[in-house]
């Protein structure tokens, strides 16, 4: 391969794996069967929302009515179920708006009816309500702080869910008698449903103690507001095993492991052997990286423990401590800890990119570097060891012209890292 076609081989196959974990793709076969008398209440959140909810007007045999909150630029058009737009990663007032939207839709309900809730990556700022005594600028900071902290997705999920009025089973409970469905495209390591968009329909084994705890860990200082609900016992959530959730079911329909298979199956058409490290990768987002550039450096000048050509893969959700000012997510901020691990190593070609299209907060879902990145980058006067330092892996990548944009892919199965080893 020449180093253009090795770069776009790695843009194919993340293409790739975008078009398997699709909506379009994943979800029609994991429909259930509509009610036999009752009628059919589409809720949801997510990244995904939007596109899942089209694909179910697409493939439903009846009426539908309903709401899903998504993310702002993440909507598309639906005739039967309507959409709308919040913030994410930090909820705002239209996410409120939607939570409480979506409970007046569930008002009322029979227990021949069916309550199709849709969740995906992303959820859990998008349906934002907080719990009494709560206010949403109290719940903002939280989330800013833990988001700035390098606390793991669970972590972050576990304090959500207990600051919420709607997180962590309490949805399901309002839709009462009526049954729940609920089908996930899972973002989150280990694909735990409840944990996907903070759980508002499944039961969650997390408690306030949980809680309290991860903000002691990470130093999160709260209000007394935040504090004395957390040492309510109105703040706990109902449990695996509660009766009331023993009608309902749940699918996940994508999953990180989907998007690493059908990238394996493109890296094979092409002839290249792929190896998947895992699906559900954690840690800090350079740490990580480290131990990649070491495994490929292995590749390119040992032959072992796999043999070039190769691309190896694996997904997950890295985090990042931020300690400076500048810009970039977690994908960037592998990558460019990635280029500075493996020094112009040659033969090794590298993309990280998460699948919603959206690295943290930028408008890029990654970036993609070659065994000359770090070269250029001194011939433009970037310091990367000072970049990253200032997590400003955006600039490095921008500068360069290596970021990947995508646009909002309207699905979420977390990240996606690819490193190809030529021979």
């Amino acid at each position: 391969m020449t180093p253009e076609s090795a770069r776009q081989f790695l843009r194919d196959l993340h293409q790739a794996a975008l078009a398997a974990v699709s909506a379009a793709a994943c979800l029609p076969p994991q429909l259930p069967p509509p009610p036999a008398k009752g009628r059919t209440i589409v809720i949801g959140a997510g990244k995904a929302a939007a596109a899942m909810a089209r694909c179910v007007e697409e493939h439903w045999p009846q009426p539908l009515t309903g709401l899903v909150v998504t993310r702002y630029g993440h909507g598309v058009p639906c005739r039967q179920i309507e959409v709308i737009e919040a913030a994410h990663p930090v909820p705002d007032g239209a996410g409120v708006d939607a939570a409480q939207r979506i409970l007046a839709q569930v008002q009322g309900l029979g227990p021949d009816d069916l309550v199709l809730c849709l969740l995906s990556g992303g959820g859990s700022a998008l349906l934002a309500l907080p719990a009494p005594g709560i206010t949403l600028a109290e719940k903002q900071e939280i989330s800013r702080a833990l988001l700035r902290s390098g606390a793991a997705i669970g972590e972050i999920n576990c304090v959500r869910k207990h600051l919420s009025a709607i997180k962590g089973g309490r949805l399901a409970l309002a839709c009462a008698p009526a049954r729940v469905a609920t089908l996930v495209v899972s973002d989150v390591p280990g694909d735990d449903a409840a944990i996907v968009a903070s759980g508002p329909t499944l039961p969650d084994a997390s408690t306030c103690a949980d809680a309290l705890a991860i903000l002691a860990r990470y130093g999160i200082a709260v209000p007394a507001s935040v504090a004395g609900w957390l040492a309510s016992a109105a703040a706990e959530t109902p449990k695996p095993g509660d009766l009331r959730f023993a009608a309902h079911g749940c699918t996940v329909v994508a999953r990180a492991s989907d998007a690493l298979e059908a990238a394996a199956a493109f890296a094979r058409a092409a002839g290249i052997t792929p190896y998947i490290l895992s699906d559900a990768i954690e840690g800090e987002a350079r740490e990580v990286a480290k131990v990649h550039a070491a495994l490929a450096r292995e590749v390119a000048r040992r032959g072992r423990p796999f043999g070039a050509p190769c691309v190896i893969l694996s997904g997950g959700e890295t985090s990042v401590t931020v300690r400076g000012n500048g810009r970039g997510g977690r994908n960037a901020e592998f990558m460019l800890a990635l280029a500075m691990a493996l020094d112009g190593q040659e033969r090794v070609y590298a993309l990280a990119c998460d699948t919603d299209g959206i690295d943290g907060s930028e408008s890029n879902a990654g970036a993609i570097a070659d065994p000359a990145t770090l070269a250029r980058a001194q011939a433009l006067g970037l310091d990367a060891g000072a970049l990253l330092h200032n997590n400003d892996a955006y600039r490095f990548f921008d500068t360069l012209g290596e970021l990947i944009y995508t646009g909002p892919t309207r699905t979420n199965v977390n990240d996606l890292r690819a490193i190809l080893v030529l021979s």
